[in-house]
């Protein structure tokens, strides 16, 4: 037994650490995305005129997957050469997920360190500070900004789905936006972060036009991930997952295309993105059907094409396990008949090799069948009908939903 002092010591010392605990600042809230977009230079046919952006209000909608009691929203300015300034920043709940209108009385100020303005270094992105504001899962959310000059290089995400609005001078407290131009592109948006209950996590869906929303209906929020999000909340509201589409159409695993590479975006839209336990990756379909856009090659180069696509998925599931991640993977989907199928054989070989490699045990920590889910069973090269927008790479509506679906929720329990 201890000596009689040892044990008063003891008691004193743990009374103490009690005393400490207690009077320590309360614990961070459990930042977790609710939405997020892909950021990269707008290609010249998605920019504004520099004379678009001067003393330029935007209103900009998002859909939430996720609620919480608080936010806060991530602005980017992540490909510009010079800082941006941005001269206030407002969020308010959208009336529809069509209209520049807001429900005025749940506008709110941001600001940054304290701050309505802020100039954001060239290549970075800030975070507002926290605010109290409640905001329901599946709900839209309006956020506006102003700025006084345009940057040199646009920071951008084109394939928005969604509809933007734009005025000249700084409305950014307007329930109305009178006159307002609009276009189907994010400028500067790169997440919405909620104070979610404990237990809640993010899952983040990287991949190219097929989860970016190609082909899905404008202000609809009907691509796959958004389908998954729906279902999430309905089978579990009580885990809080939220769903990130962090998709860029025409994006690539191996070089830069329409936005960088997935290697290289990968630290900003995966690892940096909060709460995040969860990465379904669906990349590589450009990567294949660009190269087949060569003709005919030669068979070894071929080989080495699904090589360098494995190594690469290999790469992504190392860094994403360095960071606790589990990664789903998700086979390449049918492409037959499209402007992409010109050396249709070996395309295909490739495909078929890529998802024999996915679905082979040991290498993802789950695999997601979307080939199986959209294939035509008659043509397993092809997208089935009635899931084909058209195009014969892009799914419809239905097709997207068929995705969702293929997803087993239970593997995002605890």
């Amino acid at each position: 037994m201890w000596p009689q002092r040892a044990t008063k010591l003891f008691l004193a010392l743990a009374f103490c650490a009690q005393a400490g605990w207690a009077q320590s600042p309360r614990a961070e809230p459990n930042w977790v995305g609710s939405w997020a977009s892909a950021q990269q230079i707008p290609e010249a046919q998605n920019s504004l005129s520099a004379g678009d952006l001067r003393d330029a209000t935007l209103r900009q909608l998002v859909h939430l997957s996720i609620g919480g009691e608080g936010l806060r929203v991530r602005i980017s300015n992540a490909f510009g050469t010079a800082p941006l300034e941005f001269t206030s920043v407002h969020i308010a709940r959208a009336v529809s997920s069509a209209s520049p209108r807001i429900d005025a009385s749940t506008q709110r100020a941001l600001t940054f360190s304290g701050r309505p303005d802020v100039s954001i270094p060239a290549g970075a992105e800030y975070t507002s500070d926290p605010i109290a504001f409640r905001a329901a899962a599946q709900s839209d959310l309006a956020i506006t900004f102003h700025l006084d000059a345009p940057p040199a290089v646009e920071t951008s995400h084109p394939g928005s789905r969604a509809t933007s609005y734009l005025v000249h001078g700084n409305h950014v407290a307007d329930a109305e936006l009178e006159g307002a131009i609009s276009f189907d592109h994010w400028f500067n948006l790169a997440g919405v972060d909620v104070s979610a209950p404990p237990g809640a996590a993010a899952i983040v869906a990287l991949g190219d036009s097929i989860t970016d929303g190609r082909c899905s209906t404008t202000n609809g929020n009907d691509r796959w991930p958004d389908d998954l999000a729906r279902r999430l909340r309905a089978a579990m509201p009580a885990r809080s997952r939220a769903v990130l589409n962090l998709g860029i159409g025409g994006n690539r695993l191996l070089l830069d295309g329409l936005g960088p590479s997935a290697l290289a975006r990968f630290d900003r839209d995966v690892l940096a993105e909060a709460g995040v336990r969860y990465l379904i990756v669906l990349e590589g379909i450009n990567d294949v059907g660009a190269f087949g856009l060569k003709g005919s090659t030669p068979q070894a180069e071929h080989e080495r094409l699904v090589h360098s696509i494995i190594a690469a998925y290999e790469q992504m599931v190392r860094r994403a396990h360095r960071h606790g991640i589990r990664v789903f993977g998700g086979t390449l989907t049918p492409f037959s008949g499209s402007a992409y199928y010109k050396a249709a054989a070996m395309s295909e070989a490739d495909r078929v090799a890529v998802n024999r490699w996915i679905r082979a045990p040991g290498h993802f920590d789950a695999v997601i069948d979307f080939d199986l889910a959209l294939r035509d069973p008659q043509q397993p090269a092809a997208l089935l009908p009635a899931y084909d927008s058209g195009d014969h790479i892009h799914p419809s509506p239905a097709g997207y939903r068929a995705m969702a679906n293929a997803i087993r929720l239970a593997d995002f329990g605890p």
